[in-house]
């Protein structure tokens, strides 16, 4: 029996340790640790490399975008305890103390740094709200964690099913109509942010008449939920539509899509069976980016329709100089990333099996 590579027992142990950071506020520090080991060892013996190497490049990562987080708000002019009720130095002091907050400088940063990994790490806690009194940065970003998910993941699932629908279709028929409209449509998507589509959304769709059929903001139906998912999901669906008709017309020519229409099958059974599985290895590998994009574009698009996700927060963090809040928005939403990207490396050997020897 073959000895483990370096790689699987490195990056099982990362996967096991990353793991543990995240379930042992659910489980408890015992569960979390038993929930850890399985994983780790579900990770060495049966991740793809790909994705080991993922794991082990996204621990530096990770903190390197904690600390440049940590500088960057130390470094913008205001501070989270200014205002009339705390003009006395001595108590804006007291403050800063009893929050864990130093003075703003290099130094300073590097010691809130420290502080703050380890509440997160030994703790498991991600510090106090400073502008909402009594709650902790838990308590308010988890209940909206499940809302910016659920409009992400809409958005991702428009953008996929309707950038395969017109790539594909584009792809069968390369130089035709069919062709020159996917790919016009691909590039007015292109083209325009999602702010800007979702303004034309409102004005057409909620606020235009005979068209008022959704909602202009709000959350809390299905209803509320179309037309946010929509104008997040329309600029990836054009690179999607891009990526899959690419994809398409180079499985097309490909001699094992020959050999199945000579087989007598039929064009239907030959696009389903044969050439969409690899017309959408380019699409899969752009999930990831495409996570990231969606994940940055919903805090424009929450605020833009009223929506109590994650990005409110945010915004609410950058403006009061709330530090705690900043930096759990972005622990969560740059989780989510990671996990995403972790996701298309572990589905990509599925799709393609020629990817499954590089393991």
């Amino acid at each position: 029996m073959s000895r483990p590579s370096p790689v699987r027992v490195v990056g099982g142990l990362a996967t096991g340790v990353v793991a543990f950071v995240l379930l042992r506020g659910v489980l408890g520090v015992a569960g979390g640790a038993g929930a850890a080991l399985g994983v780790a060892a579900l990770a060495a013996w049966r991740f793809p490399r790909a994705a080991l190497v993922r794991v082990l490049w996204s621990l530096p990562l990770f903190l390197l975008l904690v600390f440049v987080s940590v500088q960057l708000m130390f470094r913008v002019p205001g501070d989270p305890f200014a205002s009339e009720k705390l003009a006395d130095k001595a108590v804006l002091e007291r403050q800063r103390d009893l929050y864990g907050i130093p003075a703003k400088s290099f130094a300073g940063g590097c010691e809130f740094y420290g502080a703050y990994l380890r509440r997160l790490v030994v703790d498991g806690e991600m510090g106090p709200c400073l502008k909402v009194q009594g709650r902790s940065v838990k308590e308010v970003l988890l209940p909206a964690l499940p809302v910016s998910v659920s409009l992400g993941l809409c958005a991702l699932t428009i953008a996929c099913g309707l950038g395969l629908f017109l790539g594909v279709r584009a792809g069968l028929r390369p130089n035709t109509f069919r062709d020159y409209s996917s790919m016009g449509f691909a590039i007015v998507g292109v083209s325009l942010p999602s702010f800007v589509i979702g303004s034309l959304l409102i004005l057409v769709f909620a606020l235009g008449r005979p068209f008022d059929w959704f909602p202009a903001a709000g959350w809390g139906s299905v209803s509320r939920l179309v037309l946010p998912s929509v104008a997040l999901a329309l600029p990836y669906a054009a690179y999607i539509a891009r990526l899959a008709r690419s994809g398409t017309v180079e499985v097309m020519g490909q001699d094992f899509v020959r050999t199945a229409r000579a087989k007598g099958l039929t064009e239907r059974e030959v696009v389903l069976k044969h050439a969409l599985r690899g017309a959408i290895v380019p699409v899969v590998s752009f999930l990831g980016p495409a996570a990231a994009g969606i994940v940055t574009g919903s805090f424009v698009i929450e605020t833009l329709f009223g929506i109590p996700g994650m990005g409110q927060w945010f915004v609410r963090g950058a403006v009061n100089r709330d530090y705690y809040v900043v930096l759990g928005t972005v622990l969560l939403e740059s989780g989510i990333v990671i996990l995403f990207n972790l996701l298309v490396d572990l589905a990509l050997p599925w799709i393609d099996p020629r990817l499954r020897g590089r393991s």
